[in-house]
């Protein structure tokens, strides 16, 4: 990556884990009854053929690590555990009236907070409960985020009893100095039993997520960090750019000073040795910010461009619908997106009265569909085009002058009827996607709503 062209693009930009991104969305045009509609239509065309993806938010955590934008909640009380997977399995069971037959469940995630806050015991109970009304499909995939610190074996059997094959364990760098800035000490030796055990176990893909940009990071702590996971192999990686965001309500990104965080340049350094080391190393760059051995199904699902994007990050094979449950969880018809209240009080209090508990939400149009579609392409494939005339729009002759500079940079190619990102261009995928993001286009924010893209 060229500091040049760092410094010219590392700008406030979305994720894209939805489009339109989150701040974009219209909550004038949204209603309950919309909403409901959206999923009915969406399980109707799509259960039978290929399934749903299912995400579960467990929020709570014992401790709060310094560098977590997610929503959380901190408490050591675990007598919480059981009625909020009683409310879990009330608010599944409202979707579930809105559905003529059985959901067949393809993806299943479990994220935090910290799942494995959660006893294993009630790990099961929650699994089981999902399923005494729905069924597996035949190719599923279930997953959780496991904390190398209260991952037990115990976990990890009662998870793997009930179809559970992958497992995330969220590393974020080795070094003594940035584990304490960042209130998450955990030995190496700690990431080395839990990750051995997941093998031990029956589990086939473990994968590590490390971070760079963090405060007091160095060169030198990347390069530990990578070398250490060189030892365990895990089968995918998300090596990511920390996202500091500490204006953001409840995300505790005050631990440190901004001082205390590596510069733009230093983050470029940083990203371009990881990246050069896991190359050596066997893995393959999967999408933005994520790295797979060629024998992981993500790996595959990039090969055989089945690869997809959604609140869930990446996934190995696409659903119409992801429904989510739990507090802030996000849910996605296809056709429009929907937010759960993000109190836990709020939330069991909806559930107990009957109501889907969602705040917020949008339903797209139909240009917002075409545009998604475009997003969703370069993000998981790195590259788009409009041969179809469905995927045409009348605004894309000015997004394709808006990426004539990139052009130039070597960032991408445009033809006749597409574009393709370069490998130069790959880095700064979240650049070349704002220049499709029409909402972004009419209505530039006032206020820094966006991490940092590079």
């Amino acid at each position: 990556m060229c500091t040049n062209l760092v410094s010219k693009y590392n700008i406030p930009g979305p994720r894209y884990t939805s489009y339109p991104t989150v701040p974009y969305w219209d909550n004038t045009t949204f209603s309950l009854k919309e909403w409901t509609k959206s999923l009915r239509q969406s399980f109707r065309e799509s259960n039978t053929s290929e399934g749903i993806s299912l995400y579960i938010h467990l929020p709570f955590c014992e401790s709060m690590c310094t560098f977590c934008g997610c929503h959380k909640r901190i408490t050591k009380r675990h007598d919480i555990e059981r009625p909020y997977i009683r409310s879990l399995l009330n608010e599944w069971q409202l979707y579930l009236n809105l559905f003529e037959s059985k959901p067949k469940i393809k993806e299943l995630h479990l994220g935090g907070g910290t799942p494995t806050f959660f006893s294993p015991e009630n790990l099961e109970y929650l699994i089981n409960g999902i399923f005494l009304h729905a069924e597996r499909a035949d190719d599923y995939e279930f997953s959780f985020e496991g904390h190398p610190n209260n991952t037990t074996r115990e976990h990890l059997q009662a998870l793997y009893n009930v179809g559970f094959r992958r497992v995330s364990f969220g590393v974020q760098d080795y070094n003594e100095k940035v584990q304490k800035a960042i209130n998450r000490v955990q030995p190496f030796e700690n990431v080395r039993r839990i990750t051995e055990i997941s093998r031990e176990i029956g589990f086939t893909s473990i994968g590590h997520d490390i971070i760079f940009g963090l405060p007091f990071q160095t060169e030198e702590a990347v390069v530990n960090t990578i070398l250490k996971t060189k030892e365990l192999l895990p089968d995918r990686l998300a090596f990511y750019s920390y996202a500091h965001v500490p204006w953001q309500k409840g995300n505790g990104q005050r631990g440190f000073n901004e001082s205390n965080l590596p510069t733009a340049n230093q983050k470029r350094i940083q990203y371009e040795i990881g990246k050069s080391l896991l190359s050596e190393v066997g893995y393959v760059e999967i999408g933005m910010d994520h790295f797979a051995l060629q024998t992981d199904s993500l790996y595959k699902s990039m090969q055989n461009k089945t690869l997809h994007r959604n609140f869930m990050g990446y996934t190995a094979s696409k659903t119409q619908m992801m429904i989510g449950l739990g507090v802030s969880s996000i849910s996605d018809s296809w056709y429009g997106f929907a937010q759960n209240v993000k109190g836990v009080e709020e939330y069991q209090h909806l559930i107990n009265e009957g109501i889907i508990p969602v705040y917020r939400g949008h339903i797209l149009n139909s240009e917002d569909e075409v545009i998604r579609k475009h997003i969703l392409n370069l993000m998981c494939h790195f590259e788009t085009d409009w041969r179809q005339s469905s995927l045409y729009f009348d605004k894309l002759p000015e997004t394709l002058t808006q990426l004539k500079e990139m052009e130039l940079d070597g960032l991408l190619e445009i033809s006749e009827f597409g574009i393709k990102v370069t490998e130069k261009g790959q880095p700064f995928i979240r650049n070349i996607c704002m220049a499709f993001d029409l909402h972004l286009q009419r209505k530039k924010p006032e206020t820094r709503l966006f991490s940092m893209t590079v």
